[in-house]
Protein backbone atom coordinates (compact mmCIF):
# COMPACT_ATOMS: atom_id res chain seq x y z
CA UNK A 1 0.00 0.00 0.00
CA UNK A 2 1.04 3.59 -0.54
CA UNK A 3 0.38 6.96 1.02
CA UNK A 4 -0.21 9.62 -1.63
CA UNK A 5 0.39 13.36 -1.28
CA UNK A 6 -2.89 15.22 -0.85
CA UNK A 7 -3.57 17.87 -3.46
CA UNK A 8 -4.31 21.28 -2.01
CA UNK A 9 -6.07 24.47 -3.02
CA UNK A 10 -4.88 25.68 -6.41
CA UNK A 11 -4.50 22.22 -7.96
CA UNK A 12 -6.75 22.04 -11.05
CA UNK A 13 -7.87 18.46 -10.36
CA UNK A 14 -9.80 19.75 -7.33
CA UNK A 15 -11.97 21.96 -9.53
CA UNK A 16 -12.83 19.32 -12.15
CA UNK A 17 -15.73 16.89 -12.29
CA UNK A 18 -14.34 13.38 -11.76
CA UNK A 19 -14.90 10.61 -14.31
CA UNK A 20 -17.09 7.60 -13.47
CA UNK A 21 -15.36 4.38 -12.48
CA UNK A 22 -15.96 1.80 -15.22
CA UNK A 23 -13.62 -1.07 -14.30
CA UNK A 24 -14.04 -3.01 -11.04
CA UNK A 25 -10.86 -5.03 -10.58
CA UNK A 26 -7.82 -5.61 -8.35
CA UNK A 27 -6.41 -2.22 -9.34
CA UNK A 28 -9.56 -0.55 -7.96
CA UNK A 29 -9.26 -2.58 -4.73
CA UNK A 30 -5.63 -1.44 -4.42
CA UNK A 31 -6.67 2.20 -4.99
CA UNK A 32 -9.28 1.93 -2.22
CA UNK A 33 -6.68 0.55 0.20
CA UNK A 34 -4.14 3.24 -0.76
CA UNK A 35 -6.77 5.95 -0.32
CA UNK A 36 -7.70 4.62 3.13
CA UNK A 37 -4.04 4.54 4.15
CA UNK A 38 -3.61 8.10 2.87
CA UNK A 39 -6.75 9.28 4.72
CA UNK A 40 -5.65 7.72 8.01
CA UNK A 41 -2.13 9.17 7.67
CA UNK A 42 -3.49 12.70 7.03
CA UNK A 43 -5.53 12.22 9.37
CA UNK A 44 -9.05 12.69 8.07
CA UNK A 45 -12.51 11.12 8.10
CA UNK A 46 -12.96 11.11 4.32
CA UNK A 47 -10.91 11.33 1.13
CA UNK A 48 -12.01 11.62 -2.49
CA UNK A 49 -9.86 10.36 -5.37
CA UNK A 50 -9.37 13.87 -6.86
CA UNK A 51 -7.65 14.84 -3.60
CA UNK A 52 -4.80 12.50 -4.55
CA UNK A 53 -4.83 13.58 -8.18
CA UNK A 54 -7.01 10.79 -9.55
CA UNK A 55 -10.05 12.02 -11.46
CA UNK A 56 -12.35 9.11 -10.58
CA UNK A 57 -15.74 9.16 -8.82
CA UNK A 58 -14.74 7.32 -5.65
CA UNK A 59 -14.29 8.27 -2.03
CA UNK A 60 -13.30 6.47 1.16
CA UNK A 61 -14.21 7.27 4.74
CA UNK A 62 -14.16 6.31 8.39
CA UNK A 63 -16.21 8.43 10.79
CA UNK A 64 -15.43 6.10 13.68
CA UNK A 65 -17.44 3.04 12.67
CA UNK A 66 -14.83 1.42 10.42
CA UNK A 67 -13.67 2.09 6.86
CA UNK A 68 -15.96 2.33 3.87
CA UNK A 69 -16.06 3.53 0.30
CA UNK A 70 -18.55 4.62 -2.34
CA UNK A 71 -18.12 4.60 -6.11
CA UNK A 72 -20.06 6.64 -8.70
CA UNK A 73 -22.38 8.12 -6.05
CA UNK A 74 -25.52 10.16 -6.50
CA UNK A 75 -27.41 12.06 -3.83
CA UNK A 76 -30.78 10.42 -3.24
CA UNK A 77 -31.98 12.56 -0.32
CA UNK A 78 -30.95 15.34 2.04
CA UNK A 79 -32.94 16.95 4.83
CA UNK A 80 -32.68 19.14 7.89
CA UNK A 81 -29.91 21.59 8.65
CA UNK A 82 -26.78 21.38 10.79
CA UNK A 83 -24.01 23.92 11.27
CA UNK A 84 -20.60 22.53 12.18
CA UNK A 85 -16.97 23.64 12.00
CA UNK A 86 -15.90 21.85 8.84
CA UNK A 87 -12.41 21.45 7.47
CA UNK A 88 -10.83 19.86 4.41
CA UNK A 89 -7.56 18.02 3.84
CA UNK A 90 -7.15 20.06 0.64
CA UNK A 91 -7.32 23.33 2.60
CA UNK A 92 -5.27 22.17 5.61
CA UNK A 93 -5.49 23.51 9.14
CA UNK A 94 -8.57 25.66 8.51
CA UNK A 95 -12.13 25.21 9.74
CA UNK A 96 -15.29 27.25 9.18
CA UNK A 97 -18.84 27.02 10.51
CA UNK A 98 -20.66 25.58 7.50
CA UNK A 99 -24.39 24.91 7.32
CA UNK A 100 -25.39 21.79 5.38
CA UNK A 101 -28.33 19.41 5.48
CA UNK A 102 -28.12 17.33 8.67
CA UNK A 103 -29.05 14.09 6.90
CA UNK A 104 -27.86 12.66 3.60
CA UNK A 105 -28.52 9.45 1.69
CA UNK A 106 -26.30 8.54 -1.27
CA UNK A 107 -26.59 5.63 -3.67
CA UNK A 108 -23.66 4.18 -5.57
CA UNK A 109 -21.55 1.07 -5.99
CA UNK A 110 -19.09 -0.93 -3.94
CA UNK A 111 -15.76 -2.24 -5.24
CA UNK A 112 -17.46 -5.22 -6.90
CA UNK A 113 -19.94 -3.03 -8.80
CA UNK A 114 -22.84 -3.97 -6.51
CA UNK A 115 -25.37 -1.23 -5.75
CA UNK A 116 -25.19 0.11 -2.19
CA UNK A 117 -26.74 2.92 -0.21
CA UNK A 118 -25.08 4.97 2.50
CA UNK A 119 -26.87 7.31 4.83
CA UNK A 120 -26.27 9.23 7.99
CA UNK A 121 -26.90 12.34 9.93
CA UNK A 122 -24.61 14.93 11.44
CA UNK A 123 -20.96 13.85 10.92
CA UNK A 124 -21.73 10.93 8.59
CA UNK A 125 -24.19 13.00 6.57
CA UNK A 126 -21.74 15.90 6.37
CA UNK A 127 -18.88 13.63 5.26
CA UNK A 128 -21.04 12.10 2.51
CA UNK A 129 -21.93 15.55 1.18
CA UNK A 130 -18.37 16.90 1.53
CA UNK A 131 -16.79 14.01 -0.40
CA UNK A 132 -19.56 14.10 -3.02
CA UNK A 133 -18.73 17.79 -3.52
CA UNK A 134 -15.09 16.84 -4.26
CA UNK A 135 -16.22 14.48 -7.01
CA UNK A 136 -18.04 17.40 -8.63
CA UNK A 137 -15.09 19.80 -8.42
CA UNK A 138 -16.50 21.75 -5.48
CA UNK A 139 -14.19 22.76 -2.64
CA UNK A 140 -15.39 23.64 0.85
CA UNK A 141 -14.45 27.26 0.14
CA UNK A 142 -17.44 27.53 -2.20
CA UNK A 143 -19.73 26.92 0.78
CA UNK A 144 -18.51 30.11 2.50
CA UNK A 145 -20.22 33.46 2.26
CA UNK A 146 -18.96 35.81 -0.44
CA UNK A 147 -16.89 38.17 1.73
CA UNK A 148 -15.39 35.35 3.81
CA UNK A 149 -14.55 33.38 0.64
CA UNK A 150 -12.81 36.42 -0.91
CA UNK A 151 -10.75 36.97 2.25
CA UNK A 152 -9.62 33.34 2.51
CA UNK A 153 -8.85 33.14 -1.23
CA UNK A 154 -6.65 36.23 -0.88
CA UNK A 155 -4.90 34.65 2.13
CA UNK A 156 -4.35 31.33 0.31
CA UNK A 157 -2.92 33.10 -2.75
CA UNK A 158 -0.54 35.07 -0.54
CA UNK A 159 0.61 31.84 1.12
CA UNK A 160 1.20 30.28 -2.30
CA UNK A 161 3.42 33.25 -3.12
CA UNK A 162 5.35 32.79 0.12
CA UNK A 163 3.81 35.71 1.98
CA UNK A 164 3.38 34.82 5.66
CA UNK A 165 -0.06 33.96 7.02
CA UNK A 166 -1.38 36.58 9.47
CA UNK A 167 -1.24 35.46 13.11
Amino acid sequence: MAVFPIRTFGDAVLNSVAEPVAVFDEELDRLIQDMLETMYAAPGVGLAAPQIGISKRIFVFDVGEGPGHLINPDVAEVSGEWEFDEGCLSVPERFWPISRPAYARLIGLDSTGTAIELEGDELMGRMLQHEYDHLNGTLLLERLGSSERKAILRELRQEALGIARPE
